[in-house]
Parts: C-alpha cells; structure tokens; sequence
C-alpha cells in the first residue's frame, strides 16, 4: 500500500490541534491502560491497521499483557476485563457505531454506574477522537513501521 499523505506535513496546525485534544485526554485521570484498551477497540472495529499497530505498541509498553490484548475483541465474554472497563468498551463499541446504535440510554446509564462525569466527557472525547485519527490514516492510506524480527519471520 502506497500512502497518499503524511497529515503532519501537510495540515501542521490541524494535527497539533489533534494532539492537543489528545494531551488533554492523557491529563484527564483515566488510567492510561484504560484509554489504549479504547483507542485499540475502536481502530479494530474501523479496521485501521496503523492505529491497531501503534495502539497494541504503547499498551504492552505500558503493561498490558498480551492475552488482554489478544482478548480484546471478545471483551463481553472474557473475565479479563474488569466492570469499569466493559462500561468503557461498550460505550466505544457504541460510539464508533454510532450510526446503527444512537448511543442508547442504557449504554450511557452502564458509562454512569463506573464514571464520574468529567471521565465521561473525557472518554467521549477520545471516543470520537480515535474515530477521527482512524478515519484520516485509512483515508490516507498510513502504513504502520514493518520490524525487522517481523519481516523476518514473514
């Protein structure tokens, strides 16, 4: 795959103003581990295969163990993943889908019972800001780095 763009080169003050939402996000007080489960989750519905790659990259790096990630996709029937992150993993999967789900009462009552408001507005932020970073590197065709011990082994 050939990439059409690099956005940071061509639109520097639009991928700043990105970037800054995205600080803010990290000074939010959601734990970091929690925000990559919902950056990952999100570019795996979207398909977008550098941000599944630098996702699954920053979580190990901060912790996250392989089987969590390897389970992420069948999150409602694993025990890996704790009460406050199914409430957050749930109103991703309904963000993301928002065009078939309307973000539904109950799946905001559930966000409710495990955050305080300001986490919500946060979690909601990231929600649609992986949305957006998903959709501008599939768009742009954004290949992720290929590892040596990976092209290797290919």
């Amino acid at each position: 795959m050939t990439p059409r763009m690099n956005i940071f080169q061509v639109a520097p003050e639009g991928s700043k103003a990105m970037l800054a939402v995205e600080a803010s996000i990290e000074k939010s007080g959601i734990e970091h581990g929690l925000l990559e489960l919902v950056r990952l989750r999100a570019s795996q519905i979207n398909g977008c295969s550098f941000c599944v790659y630098m996702h699954v990259k920053d979580a190990t790096k901060h912790g996250e163990s392989d089987m969590r990630i390897h389970m992420l996709d069948g999150w409602r029937d694993s025990p890996l993943f704790t009460d406050r992150e199914r409430a957050a993993l749930n109103w991703t999967e309904s963000l993301t889908r928002i065009a078939k789900t309307h973000a539904p009462d109950a799946d905001y009552a559930l966000l409710q019972s495990q955050f305080n408001e300001t986490e919500i507005a946060y979690l909601t932020l990231l929600i649609g800001a992986i949305n957006l970073w998903n959709r501008v590197q599939i768009s742009l065709r954004a290949v992720h780095p290929i590892e040596e011990s990976v092209a290797a082994a290919a």
